[in-house]
């Protein structure tokens, strides 16, 4: 996993004053980051358009423009006269070397946004959002350097940001870049190294990381003498829609669970490979509960609930209170952004909208987590956002192709198998969250058509 920082302003003066760098020699890194990955990609001689800014972002803009001059066909254009000292200077370079500079813009092969950076704090002027509106529009390849300008330090966008293909962010991942909204703005993600190795920034202490594909550890068994007890046996309780249970029972089944079982006061019809009973299991190591599972009796719900046992609790269980006397050490959460901003109603914690969940997730999580420390919360979205106390992990390999009713079911049947095997509740959440995406990302039929089926099917050919 990588480290996310809320900020880089302090490492780059950190950097300044321990290794005797300047911002000069920083934000020339920051512009040759650039030039490497446009020189690799692309063709000697296309053409090329750079959109600057008046602050720090538009004077890399204007450096980048230097080093790419007679490389490619190079146009630089200015929203106004850059307004620092280093900016200025850089103007100067480039009009040295006769860089071509443009009073418009126009489609380019490449697009270069540079207007704005990480420090953007008030709501776009008009010619702003013109002009990025414009950008948008064009048919062009689009890198943005360090952020989509239009995004600001939180990952919101006010009124318009720009769409990039890739943003190439200089030194560190930024938090405001794994924002749910941020997801269709920043495209890939490539950080450009600022003249430091990277343990620098990897020694800096921060609360946040950006999940990798090498952290998935998936239930490999490596134990020859063993029988189906020896990997857990799941109870998953099943409900008034008893589909959500049994996909939840098929996806824990196929990631591992010796065992699996629906609790159900009802006779089901259910998969064969899977268990039915009334009661829980004497054996049991780990337990699913609230998908698809409607109205339960309070006393029913609450001897579950206190059984000293790893649990899943998902869906329909985050509007009932009750479940606020139980959040402790046994205890994952698995909420959709609405079933949230119910729980943290239910916890006296804020009332608030979806909209406004979105545009500060990572403020509501903390906020949550810092009243129930012992739980570990996996709040799904574009990003998925994993935390525990003040820990938080993110996962950015979701796609839209799991937006699909019964995909959560899935999620919540991944975490509680891991459970039910021994897997600690981080590590369950993260090996678990990395198989449902990467499953997901791996579809290679049309994005629109995934299912649940598909999904579990693609988990065991991780």
């Amino acid at each position: 996993m990588k480290k996310i920082f809320d900020e880089v302003r302090s490492l780059d003066k950190k950097a300044i004053e321990n290794y005797f760098l300047s911002e000069d020699i920083l934000m020339e890194h920051a512009s040759i980051g650039i030039q490497k990955y446009i020189t690799k990609k692309f063709k000697k001689n296309e053409k090329i358009l750079i959109v600057s800014g008046t602050g720090n972002n538009g004077a890399d803009g204007i450096a980048l423009a230097r080093l790419l001059h007679k490389k490619f066909d190079v146009s630089l254009y200015l929203t106004n006269e850059p307004k620092t000292e280093i900016g200025k200077l850089q103007l100067k370079r480039a009009k040295s070397i006769n860089v071509n500079f443009v009073k418009d813009i126009f489609q380019a092969d490449i697009i270069v946004d540079c207007i704005f950076g990480t420090g953007l704090n008030k709501e776009l002027d008009k010619n702003s959002i013109d002009l990025i509106e414009k950008l948008n529009n064009f048919k062009s390849f689009k890198i943005a350097c360090d952020i989509p300008s239009g995004l600001d330090i939180l990952g919101r966008v006010t009124t318009i940001a720009f769409k990039a293909n890739i943003t190439i962010t200089m030194g560190a991942l930024k938090t405001a870049l794994f924002s749910d909204v941020a997801k269709d703005y920043v495209g890939k993600i490539k950080v450009a190294k600022l003249g430091i190795e990277d343990e620098f920034f990897q020694s800096t202490l921060t609360n946040k990381y950006l999940l990798e594909k090498s952290d998935l550890v998936l239930p490999y068994r490596n134990i020859e003498n063993s029988h189906k007890g020896t990997y857990g046996h799941l109870n998953v309780i099943s409900g008034e829609k008893v589909g959500a249970s049994i996909i939840a029972s098929m996806a824990a089944f196929s990631f591992g669970t010796g065992l699996v079982t629906i609790i159900s006061e009802n006779q089901e019809s259910i998969p064969h490979l899977i268990m039915q009973d009334k009661v829980i299991s004497k054996n049991c190591t780990a337990i699913a509960i609230g998908m698809g599972l409607g109205k339960i009796d309070d006393s029913k719900l609450e001897n579950i609930l206190k059984l000293k046992l790893p649990k899943v609790l998902d869906a329909d269980i985050f509007y009932n209170k009750l479940i606020l006397e139980y959040l402790n050490e046994y205890v994952v959460l698995t909420p959709h952004p609405k079933e949230f901003i119910s729980l943290l109603k239910l916890a006296n914690i804020t009332d608030i909208s979806i909209e406004e969940l979105q545009n500060n997730r990572f403020k509501y999580v903390k906020e949550f987590c810092n009243k129930y420390p012992d739980v570990v919360l996996l709040l799904k979205g574009s990003n998925v956002i994993i935390a525990q106390d003040d820990n938080i992990y993110i996962n950015s390999f979701g796609n839209s192709s799991l937006s699909k009713g019964g995909s959560g079911d899935v999620l919540s049947g991944l975490i509680a198998s891991l459970l039910a095997q021994g897997y600690k509740r981080v590590e369950g959440c993260i090996s678990a969250s990395l198989a449902h995406t990467l499953s997901a990302l791996n579809y290679s039929k049309n994005n629109y058509s995934l299912t649940p089926d598909n999904l579990i099917e693609g988990i065991k050919n991780l």
